[in-house]
């Protein structure tokens, strides 16, 4: 595509060139600069590290990563190359990496970054501020990675690979980036290729209904959610499986109802094929690896001068079993779900 100026006389064509004509380097320049103004290319993103790689057995480093308005992870990889090269594979790995960081870790991360660029931040409340959130939500944060490829151009088969990739659940953004020359003066032209602007919507929600397809015809995940209700007043509305057993408890505890025999029924008879309720000495590491029980947030039951969690480990089974038990127990209480 050609840009061209308007004058008074005529329409003057402005001359593309390459970045390597330009003299603009990847690190040295479009690096550098991208990443106080990373919204060229990625919105809403926060750049919290550059040049980042602290993973065994490897000398590559991620160009820069960031997070953005969600709490995912975004990896931003730049190529002024003219097809982009294999940045895609390459990105992908990297998504991989960085997949198992934790809130506190990014923290970390952060603070690096802000103390070698000399920025008069506090690394914390920046991230949490940049998010809107009041405290860290670890069960929120870096639900995905997204990748930005940002390159001079990119070729048919990186393309196809990306478009192939996110049908199947990846989220890669492909960014377009052409040199132009005019006086003296070096112009940028920015484009998003994929996904097109004008039809992100619709190839959204073309790539949600594939997936859920997929996932019909493989037998899939039960993603039911759950409204549970108190004297046919609807208390807690829309919730997942894994909480249904933390609203239940929540609600008893709430309204006074557990005394000691509910709390036996809790902590031993509710014949789940595992125990409801534990205190933090008795979740074991494959408990706290898995999320099984957050004993990295506050107990979610004191009772007795006792702290407990509530197991989050729900099968279709246990729940069905366990929503018996306590209509059973508890006549005023009752639950409606909704399919997906």
């Amino acid at each position: 595509m050609a840009i061209y100026q308007v004058t008074d006389n005529e329409i003057k064509t402005i001359s593309r060139t390459t970045f390597s004509e330009s003299g603009l380097k990847e690190r040295e320049d479009l690096q550098r600069l991208l990443k106080h103004q990373i919204e060229i290319i990625s919105p809403d993103t926060l750049v919290v590290a550059e040049e980042f790689g602290e993973w065994d057995e490897s000398r590559r480093r991620i160009d820069l990563l960031g997070i953005d308005k969600q709490a995912n992870i975004v990896v931003i990889e730049l190529k002024r190359t003219e097809d982009g090269g294999h940045m895609e594979l390459q990105a992908v790995r990297y998504a991989a990496m960085v997949s198992t960081l934790t809130f506190d870790r990014l923290v970390d991360i952060y603070a690096d970054y802000i103390k070698a660029n000399n920025l008069e931040l506090d690394a914390e409340a920046s991230i949490l501020e940049f998010l809107g959130w009041d405290e860290k939500e670890e069960d929120e944060f870096a639900q995905e990675v997204k990748i930005v490829l940002a390159s001079a151009e990119f070729s048919r088969e990186l393309t196809t690979t990306v478009m192939w990739l996110n049908d199947y659940g990846l989220s890669i953004r492909c960014v377009r980036m052409h040199p132009y020359e005019n006086d003296g003066k070096l112009l940028l032209d920015v484009q998003t290729v994929i996904p097109i602007p004008e039809v992100e919507d619709y190839q959204v929600k073309v790539r949600e209904k594939r997936q859920k397809e997929r996932v019909s015809r493989a037998g899939g995940k039960d993603r039911s959610l759950y409204t549970i209700f108190l004297d046919g007043k609807e208390v807690f509305s829309q919730f997942k499986k894994s909480d249904i057993g933390y609203f239940v408890v929540k609600l008893l505890d709430e309204n006074n109802l557990i005394n000691k025999d509910v709390f036996d029924f809790l902590r031993n008879d509710t014949t789940c094929a595992f125990q409801l309720l534990k205190m933090e000495h008795e979740v074991t590491e494959t408990n706290k690896k898995y999320s099984k029980y957050r004993v990295t947030k506050d107990p979610e039951l004191i009772f007795d001068n006792n702290e407990y969690y509530v197991a989050r480990n729900w099968g279709k089974d246990n729940t069905q079993n366990f929503i018996q038990k306590v209509k059973k127990r508890f006549p005023n209480i009752s639950f409606e779900i909704h399919t997906n």
